[in-house]
């Protein structure tokens, strides 16, 4: 496997040091950042001031990690994820997981912003990732995670955990969100599909398309660490409505179900 621990020596100890143990680890995708302020704050570092941690270039991502609480349970919170369109290396891209491992983080919840492919899938609408899609990307993490053997990878069984898609089902019954579920098409980007991308990616059971997630997912399986993920439903996929797609629209859109996000949510961490 890459060398993490050689490569971001400085870094490991950086949040060692703190000694940290969070019942789970949340990463908020675009737009969805505000969930920050609905908890208690117990710490906050600015990414540019962790060593050998990349800055956030996206709007939407703050570049801020928080220790923070609600309901008694510790949380790990990316206010900002890592993208590999961005121009970064995947392993860095993977470092909010790595960061998780060293704290034992008991869980990781995935959130990120996402175009809505199938009919019940309209902007605004929560979809729990009942699976993924990351052929784009399987090739350059098998270079993180070489010499991984690529025959039978067991610990892509339980990807996501169907346990803690269970808990989630739960909370959003007990919290009266309604919620989705369908299957996460990871795209590398930087831009958007294009119409004739979506329906193919459609006719290969997408239900929504995004170009985060799966990677996190993965590495974190890799560990063995149960892990989930949502989406926001941002806006429709290209050529899915005759509307333009844009980066203001996913900020905005996601800022109207801040209400519904920040509900289940708290739902599910007051669940685990």
């Amino acid at each position: 496997m890459f060398s993490f621990n050689l490569k971001y020596k400085d870094l490991n100890k950086f949040f060692d040091e703190n000694g940290f143990k969070p019942d789970i680890t949340i990463v908020l995708g675009s737009g969805l950042g505000k969930f920050a302020e609905k908890v208690k704050i117990l710490h906050t570092f600015d990414c540019k001031d962790i060593p050998q941690y990349p800055p956030s270039t996206i709007i939407g991502h703050s570049g801020k990690i928080h220790y923070a609480e609600h309901s008694g349970k510790k949380l790990l919170l990316f206010q900002g994820r890592i993208h590999f369109y961005e121009g970064y290396e995947l392993y860095q891209c993977l470092l909010p997981i790595h960061i998780s491992k060293i704290l034992n983080s008991k869980k990781v919840l995935l959130t990120n912003a996402a175009g809505g492919i199938s009919s019940n899938l309209y902007p605004g609408a929560l979809m729990l990732n009942s699976s993924f899609n990351g052929m784009q990307i399987k090739k350059e993490l098998y270079k993180v995670l070489a010499p991984m053997s690529i025959y039978g990878i067991n610990y892509l069984r339980n990807f996501p955990s169907k346990e803690f898609n269970d808990l989630i089902r739960k909370s959003a019954k007990q919290k009266e969100v309604d919620l989705q579920e369908g299957v996460y098409w990871y795209t590398k980007g930087p831009t958007y599909e294009t119409p004739s991308e979506v329906k193919m990616v459609q006719k290969f059971g997408a239900d929504a398309v995004g170009m985060s997630t799966v990677h996190e997912a993965m590495f974190a399986a890799y560990f063995g660490i149960p892990t989930a993920a949502i989406s926001c439903i941002t806006n429709f996929a290209s050529g899915i409505s005759a509307q333009k797609l844009s980066h203001s629209e996913v900020t905005e859109t996601a800022s109207l179900v801040e209400d519904k996000f920040t509900s289940l949510v708290k739902g599910i961490i007051e669940n685990i």
